[in-house]
């Protein structure tokens, strides 16, 4: 039997496992406080005394030098040598050491170990047995399968796409040279600003190769994999995140008609669409999705196809850029993108690294080409289209044949892009259901087949606020998707029996909910209701007029299509202050300080804390002027403590393992040897 586990929330997973060792059953389950985003309780209670005292010095360090370097600053020049600092230092220290060194109580000390324990079990369990664990793609849980199984999985990709080669050298060195050598001869020849080429210079000190992995889509037949690259400090990695930055804005601007946002901007699409009376009882839907789409990416057609987007929509320069510049930073993001996979180097021939913030870009620049006669004649005849990356929905009001026969005919356009469609009344796109009943809109929130009822445990290690926002995110979302108000009472009955699944008290729940629900709520003892439908009908429309946050940070970038692109060459070396000086205005982030500190449970007071430990100390000076704000960090998540996909270091930096000196002196003596004959003759 094919040994391949899915974890959901119902059978502790080391029973699992150990279970395992003579089973080999098709499904496995986790409880909630085994699920990926589960963070364990109190982690650093449990360490030995250095490792804490090691903690407490980076967090002291990390606090007071924002704090120093903020009131030293030109706002209010304190001096670096007031004594007021080594108050507020050694103030801090003691708390640091009050608060880190004070005992858990017995219990939480107890659930603190038995944590500990399971995590190092499982992580035995798993080498042992020579498994492999990952996080599901789209899922909320946990994947086990044997290792060879998973790696035929990986290799079944790479020959299916046919667009890595494996390369005999690790090209880390060379990659990186290559990246300093454009930038530094860009610049000599002021084809950049000074700012950016900084901004794009890749630091030695931690560049390394990408790495790559791939993720289960349990949620799919056959359970196949989808590849992430990590990037995080690949030597193109700020040059790809620069061009992302000033490239988004104008595809953000210049295709916005085309584009869907989210579930809510298509269900404001379909709204106009059903108003101008073009939703029909015949009307069908159609969804198709792109096959492996960043893989398959050409890449020197995708660069001219970038090329030609910029020069159509009037653009010379972007930023002060000429487009041929552009194009010379794109090709070394697309083209020179090497990864490690294992013990092995590949190097992409075709597509850009999936999980690069410019191959998103480039990709969805390079549909926006490809879909330009679909998109045309669906607006010549009323109808919708709007794609979403790799996802379209459009409308259709002839024949479902004649439907079939376009997009067949579509699927021959370009030899990389092939699609899986499907047609009917009523059909998934997103995270949104829509149905044509009859000529009438009928939305609701979207839960795949396959999705368990799974969010972040109210026993896991966050902060409180986590558990408020999960819920709020799952009422609002409910609000603006259901269009009718039994569908909305529907929907809220399942987030209210998945927070208490995942361990959230029904107070909590009732609390938030009325929060949000504060002027429409009804007195049912176990289910709140909105017992107005009109009212309901009267939020919800209201609501569906505010944008979203993802819809606010389009229209953000969208904004900045046009700033600061044809500038004149005396300007290369300094950017536009005219553009910032608005934004310092607005923010005036010289009043605010942050600082951060590393959230556990025991912990939960220290915001307060900090706050009153900074007021003491600098009460009645300048620096209380200063709006201190102090947010967390967060523990490793259990899927951070549980999955192993990292090559060594070794491989991502291209070093040679170190050599001892004892092995230095024996190759040296059995060199001496083998030389010393031809010196003796």
């Amino acid at each position: 039997m094919l040994f391949e586990l899915q974890f959901t929330m119902q059978q502790p997973l080391t029973a699992f496992l150990n279970n395992s060792r003579t089973e080999q059953p098709s499904i496995c389950t986790t409880k909630p406080n085994e699920s990926p985003s589960y963070i364990r309780l109190n982690q650093s209670a449990i360490r030995p005394k250095h490792q804490q005292e090691t903690e407490i010095k980076k967090q002291h360090q990390d606090i007071y030098s924002k704090v120093e370097k903020h009131l030293t600053g030109s706002s209010y020049r304190i001096p670096r040598n007031n004594v007021i600092f080594k108050q507020y230092s050694d103030h801090l220290v003691d708390y640091l050491n009050d608060s880190y060194f004070t005992p858990l109580v017995y219990k939480d000390q107890l659930i603190s170990r038995e944590q500990a324990e399971i995590v190092g079990a499982i992580r035995r369990i798993i080498e042992n047995m020579n498994l492999i664990i990952r996080a599901t793609d789209k899922g909320n849980n946990f994947y086990i399968g044997l290792a060879n199984t998973f790696e035929q999985k990986a290799e079944n990709f790479f020959s299916d796409t046919n667009a890595f080669t494996e390369l005999s050298s690790n090209p880390f060195n060379e990659i990186l040279d290559k990246v300093i050598q454009l930038l530094n001869t860009l610049r000599g020849k002021d084809l950049i600003r000074k700012w950016q080429y900084e901004e794009m210079m890749p630091d030695r000190t931690n560049c390394e190769l990408a790495h790559l992995y791939f993720n289960p889509k349990t949620h799919k037949d056959g359970i196949p994999v989808r590849p992430i690259e990590n990037t995080i400090h690949a030597s193109t990695k700020k040059v790809s995140k620069f061009l992302d930055k000033i490239l988004r804005p104008i595809f953000d601007d210049k295709c916005k008609d085309t584009t869907i946002i989210d579930g809510a901007s298509l269900i404001t699409d379909l709204s106009k669409y059903n108003k101008k009376g073009l939703l029909k009882s015949t009307t069908l839907f159609c969804t198709f999705d792109i096959r492996n789409l960043y893989t398959m990416l050409p890449q020197e057609e995708a660069l001219n196809t970038l090329m030609k987007f910029l020069a159509t929509n009037g653009y010379r320069k972007v930023k002060g850029i000429s487009i041929d510049t552009i194009k010379k930073l794109s090709s070394i993001v697309i083209k020179d993108n090497a990864f490690a996979y294992g013990e092995k180097i590949y190097k992409q021939t075709t597509g850009g690294a999936m999980g690069s913030s410019f191959t998103l870009t480039l990709a969805n620049i390079f549909m926006s080409e490809w879909q330009t006669k679909l998109a045309e004649e669906q607006t010549k005849t009323g109808e919708l289209y709007g794609r979403y990356i790799d996802d379209v929905f459009m409308t259709w009001n002839r024949s479902e044949e004649e439907l079939r026969k376009l997009l067949d005919d579509v699927n021959t356009w370009h030899p990389n892009i092939k699609l899986d469609y499907k047609i009917g009344n009523s059909l998934p796109f997103l995270d949104v259901q829509l149905t044509n009943n009859n000529g009438t809109l009928a939305t609701s929130v979207y839960h795949k087949p396959a999705a368990e009822p799974y969010v972040t445990p109210f026993t896991s290690d966050h902060p409180r606020h986590v558990f408020a926002n999960i819920l709020k995110t799952s009422v609002e979302r409910a609000t603006r998707y259901s269009s009718t108000f039994e569908e909305l009472n529907n929907e809220r009955r399942k987030i209210k029996l998945m927070l208490l699944y995942n361990g959230y008290p029904s107070t909590f729940i009732e609390n938030e909910f009325k929060k949000y629900f504060s002027e429409y709520i009804s007195n049912s003892p176990f289910l709140n209701f909105i017992d107005n439908e009109n009212k309901y009908n009267h939020t919800r429309q209201k609501l569906l007029g505010l944008p979203t946050l993802r819809q606010s940070q389009v229209a953000m970038s969208a904004a900045q299509a046009n700033i600061d692109n044809d500038e004149a060459d005396d300007r290369l070396n300094q950017p536009d202050e005219s553009t910032k000086q608005p934004e310092k205005k607005t923010f005036n982030f010289d009043e605010k300080l942050f600082i951060h500190f590393t959230h556990e449970n025991r912990f939960h007071t220290y915001r307060k804390d900090l706050h009153q430990i900074y007021n003491d100390v600098f009460q009645q000076t300048p620096a209380m002027d200063t709006r201190l704000i102090v947010r967390n960090r967060n523990r490793r998540e259990t899927q951070n403590e549980l999955i192993r996909k990292r090559p060594t270091k070794a491989i991502l930096q291209n070093k040679q393992p170190r050599i001892s000196f004892q092995q230095t002196s024996t190759k040296l003596f059995m060199k001496t040897l083998i030389i010393r004959p031809f010196f003796s003759t």
